[in-house]
């Protein structure tokens, strides 16, 4: 992927969201192009997590920053073709919300650590034991990888809540078709 390439968010209801993503197999130039473009839109768009799926690139692929701060750079967090080994901890609910989902906001329910194996953009292994903030950003953006989104884990009140901007979001996602 050519370093100027821009990348735009791809939002609810696009069936691309819906794909599972597939395990990258090249680790060179274009993919760190992509990871520089990728945290780009991330940080310009306010977030603090973004898959692939997410700007229409079909990778298992995701980036973090748990501060939201590109100049905090020592945060971010890249990694490619992540799984999840092991999730531990209580479930708790915490408000979670998504570029693909803009303005819209879910109490969901998520264990409170995990164990993730991945690879850098080297493609170097990676084995991480997270908690906190930061497992739940990683729980949040793996499920863009299986093709799962923040309104597949809503409540009936937090659908029924959002249902005005939901919505919105399929009328505007027709009228571009």
């Amino acid at each position: 992927m050519p370093a100027d390439l821009e990348l735009n968010l791809t939002l609810y209801p696009s069936p691309f969201l819906r794909r599972v993503a597939p395990v990258v197999k090249t680790f060179d130039e274009g993919l760190k192009n992509t990871v520089t473009n990728m945290l780009e839109v991330m940080y310009k768009n306010g977030g603090v997590g973004l898959a692939a799926p997410q700007v229409g690139l079909d990778l298992r692929l995701l980036v973090i920053n748990e501060t939201g701060d590109r100049e905090k750079t020592e945060g971010e967090l890249v990694l490619v073709n992540p799984t999840i080994t092991s999730r531990k901890g209580e479930n708790t609910l915490h408000e979670e919300g998504c570029l693909s989902f803009p303005d819209i906001y879910a109490e969901v329910s998520r264990p409170d650590a995990c164990t993730v194996k991945a690879q850098d953009v080297t493609g170097a292994a990676l084995n991480l034991e997270l908690t906190g903030f930061l497992s739940r950003i990683v729980q949040h953006e793996l499920d863009h990888l299986e093709g799962i989104l923040l309104v597949d884990r809503m409540s009936a009140g937090d659908k029924l809540r959002n249902r005005a901007a939901l919505q919105e979001l399929v009328d505007t996602y027709k009228q571009g078709l």
